[in-house]
């Protein structure tokens, strides 16, 4: 029965992806913190493993999603090998930072991110590429990196709302920032998932089905079902209006981001 369950979070965390052009962790956490809640797991580690197995999710899409725009040619692969080291360091810390934060503080900080970007969305935040800027310093970069990773870690995501910004304000066009972006997704997830994997096998009381904050079950589940259905959402997208699908997005961040300012809010009130 459990597996049915993450199959079914796999289809609609997928066909979201494809529709809305996002790799969805944004989605995926809020559906899998539900899903955890609903089955009596220990609300202490939910957000952390909500968190873990976004990210361990995000592997398999970035691979796919990067294969497709390499054919393209679009990817940067020396600005991905500048970034990289930084991304993975970053990630793997912001596992370890998640880990020290209880769950109604990662609610309180990805409510507030959800909102920020359904803000953006909706204000129609103009992307501004000066084409005569260029990308700082190798060891810039790499900083750029760390920090990006950090926030990509605690928020449960590939970091696409922050490298892509990132290497747009350095001239960077935008499908080709898109391309990198996703490029850059692998590593943030490969050492995010280890360091929540690893942080959480410290706990005093093992997770069943998981390792540490990765739910196995969980992984399988939403990674093969979202391979299929990310398809079918992208097919959905093209018939629709791009500006409509922006605001769509935007709603749901926006109901996203409310919901986990609920929950943190009730815990701190009562």
């Amino acid at each position: 029965m459990e597996i049915l369950i993450y199959l079914a979070i796999g289809a609609c965390a997928g066909f979201a992806a494809g529709l809305f052009g996002v790799g969805g962790g944004l989605i995926i956490v809020p559906i899998l913190y539900w899903a955890f809640t609903q089955q009596g797991y220990n609300p202490e580690y939910i957000m952390h493993m909500a968190l873990g197995t976004s990210l361990a999710t995000i592997i398999i899409t970035s691979i796919s999603s990067v294969s497709a725009h390499h054919k393209k040619g679009a990817v940067l692969w020396q600005v991905v090998k500048n970034l990289a080291p930084g991304l993975m360091v970053g990630s793997f810390l912001g596992a370890a930072i998640a880990d020290l934060l209880p769950s109604h503080a990662l609610q309180l900080i990805i409510g507030i991110f959800a909102i920020w970007v359904a803000y953006r969305m909706f204000a129609g935040a103009q992307v501004v590429v000066d084409t005569n800027r260029q990308l700082p310093a190798k060891n810039m970069q790499l900083l750029a990196g760390g920090g990006i990773g950090i926030a990509s870690a605690i928020f449960g995501i590939g970091g696409g709302s922050l490298t892509v910004p990132y290497l747009n304000r350095y001239g960077v066009v935008m499908q080709k920032a898109v391309a990198t972006s996703a490029a850059c997704g692998l590593p943030i997830a490969i050492a995010g998932a280890i360091g929540f994997m690893v942080f959480g096998a410290a706990n005093s009381q093992p997770i069943k089905g998981a390792i540490g904050y990765v739910h196995i079950y969980a992984f399988i589940g939403i990674s093969v079902m979202s391979f299929f259905t990310a398809k079918i959402g992208a097919k959905v997208a093209h018939r629709l209006s791009p500006m409509m699908l922006k605001r769509y997005f935007a709603a749901l961040l926006s109901c996203i981001g409310v919901f986990f300012l609920y929950e943190a809010i009730l815990w701190y009130v009562f």
